[in-house]
């Protein structure tokens, strides 16, 4: 028995002082990144003030270097540099319409930049690079802020995204679009007698717009999408992964578009038919992600009660066809049984979904809760519950007559590992049964 005792002694002591060790080496890591982050913002800062003194210097040096003849740019080269520059838009909205602005003003004489149109103005496309500096400082301290301070900034840049994508739709792509009006087109078609008094150019400014339109309404929807994963993904290793494919692809379009605008155009073209046959998913991960910036933005749980009739909610999984993230309302068929109603696109005839029969149960998340079929010890997510559902999980399960609510995702990892801690230090744990 002292034999035992002594060995139990001599294991605490060990583990104490293995304990007291990784603490410290703990401290010291964490002093290290903290150092590390410093010298990183330092250098970060520093690199903005040169960038900005680099291209006071540019800008300063294209204004006083002596023009030079400038060949002409054919019809077709301005068409391939409108759709170059409308896939980049299309991308980043902000970010290109700010670029643009800031290339034109700077290429237009110091005379004429007063006539420029409005995103050429210093006022509109200064602000919207600052913006998008924000942003990109937002996105770098990422993987050192913690979710619960950073998930309001994604909700923010969302919310810009949507407007800034509006406002280009409507009054930058037209512009851009518009190409056959420009000097090199008419001169074109002067060419030709009859084409220039049939004024021909005006109609394919007509026909032009709405394409234009149309594909830049394709290619935001998939760009705005990686927007809507940020917003509901809880990782911010995930949100940088995003963000950087989101930039690698802007910068492939701008470095085609300048290295060759034919090459460019073509690119942007295939960019263009990926995103409509990613049209319907990235459609319906708007929806979803739209309806969580309201109930944020909204509080929306603060005014939300179940209905016992249905409750509107997404599919987390594709089920019979049915896709992924669809919006539909989940009620109780006559019979008893789980029937789903949706509507594609949100305005086609409504359709129904049966669910299998299963163990359904409400499971909380950190930011939003699930509805999961349990098996066994298994959750497989079947429904995403919006945030206005937080706090109201256990009048959810009353509505459709499931049992208490359930831990999932971080939350239930969290309770776990404080359910391990407790046992290991010998706190919570149940006492063996006797005889």
């Amino acid at each position: 028995m002292d034999m035992r005792h002594g060995a139990w002694l001599r294991c605490t002591k060990r583990s104490c002082s293995l304990s007291l060790r990784r603490g410290a080496d703990w401290r010291l890591a964490k002093a290290a990144t903290l150092a590390n982050l410093a010298r990183v913002k330092k250098h970060f800062w520093m690199l903005i003030a040169g960038v900005l003194c680099l291209a006071i210097v540019v800008a300063h040096a294209a204004q006083s270097a002596p023009a030079k003849p400038v060949a002409k740019p054919t019809p077709g080269m301005e068409v391939a540099q409108a759709i170059t520059t409308i896939t980049g838009v299309a991308i980043s909205p902000l970010l290109g319409v700010s670029a643009c602005g800031a290339w034109t003003y700077f290429k237009t004489d110091s005379a004429l930049r007063d006539k420029l149109s409005w995103y050429a103005q210093p006022w509109f496309w200064v602000g919207g690079l600052l913006l998008v500096s924000a942003a990109f400082i937002k996105d770098t301290g990422g993987l050192v802020v913690p979710t619960a301070l950073k998930k309001p900034l994604d909700v923010a840049e969302a919310l810009e995204n949507k407007v800034s994508g509006l406002v280009a739709a409507g009054a930058f792509v037209p512009i851009v679009a518009s190409v056959f009006g420009s000097g090199a087109v008419q001169e074109a078609l002067a060419g030709s007698t009859m084409l220039a008094s049939l004024g021909i150019s005006g109609i394919f400014n007509v026909l032009m717009v709405p394409f234009a339109i149309i594909a830049f309404a394709v290619v935001w929807l998939s760009a705005h999408a990686i927007n809507m994963l940020i917003l509901i993904s809880p990782f911010a290793t995930v949100d940088a992964g995003l963000k950087s494919f989101r930039t690698f692809l802007l910068s492939t379009v701008t470095v085609a578009g300048f290295a060759d605008p034919m090459v460019g155009a073509v690119w942007s073209l295939i960019i263009i038919i990926a995103s409509y046959f990613l049209a319907g998913w990235a459609f319906r991960l708007t929806v979803c992600g739209t309806q969580f910036i309201w109930d944020y933005l909204t509080f929306g749980r603060t005014r939300f009660k179940p209905d016992a009739q249905g409750n509107a909610m997404f599919l987390a999984r594709e089920i019979e066809k049915v896709p992924i993230r669809t919006y539909g309302i989940l009620s109780r068929s006559i019979e008893g049984g789980l029937i789903f109603t949706y509507r594609p696109w949100l305005v086609l005839a409504p359709r129904t979904l049966a669910l299998p029969k299963a163990a359904y149960a409400v499971g909380r998340g950190v930011f939003h809760s699930e509805i999961v079929a349990v098996n066994g010890g298994e959750h497989t997510a079947i429904f995403t519950l919006p945030p206005r559902f937080s706090t109201h999980e256990a009048a959810l399960s009353q509505v459709y007559g499931w049992g208490a609510p359930t831990d999932v995702g971080i939350i239930a990892g969290m309770k776990a590992i404080g359910r391990f801690i407790g046992e290991l230090c010998g706190f919570g744990a149940k006492p063996a049964p006797v005889g």
